[in-house]
């Protein structure tokens, strides 16, 4: 789901420095989502998230970093540990709904 939300996302980079910077979400999913970040964070990197707009806190892993476009910022794709989809401000579909074809 399209949907942009303003986090603060808190990591240690790889020289040990810890950072707590403000990102927002592109797009959102109950596993994870793709962030708007301005700063390049490492493939497989822990990541701490707080959701600024309801105050939850989860964890999870970036999957993949996106080089930004001249003076762009870099798209950082996460993962939660567990699927975590009371993070996010909206209601996702039952996982038992099914596509109904019509005739």
């Amino acid at each position: 789901m399209v949907l942009r939300i303003p986090l603060q996302l808190s990591a240690a980079l790889p020289d040990g420095k810890r950072i707590n910077v403000e990102a927002h979400t592109m797009v959102v999913n109950a596993h994870g989502g793709l962030l708007d970040i301005g700063i390049e964070l490492v493939r497989g990197q822990e990541i701490r998230l707080r959701n600024l707009k309801t105050e939850l806190f989860t964890s999870g892993r970036v999957l993949r970093v996106e080089q930004p476009e001249e003076g762009g910022h870099f798209s950082v794709a996460f993962e939660f540990e567990s699927p975590c989809p009371q993070f996010w401000p909206v209601s996702f579909p039952p996982s038992d709904w099914t596509v109904v074809e019509s005739t």
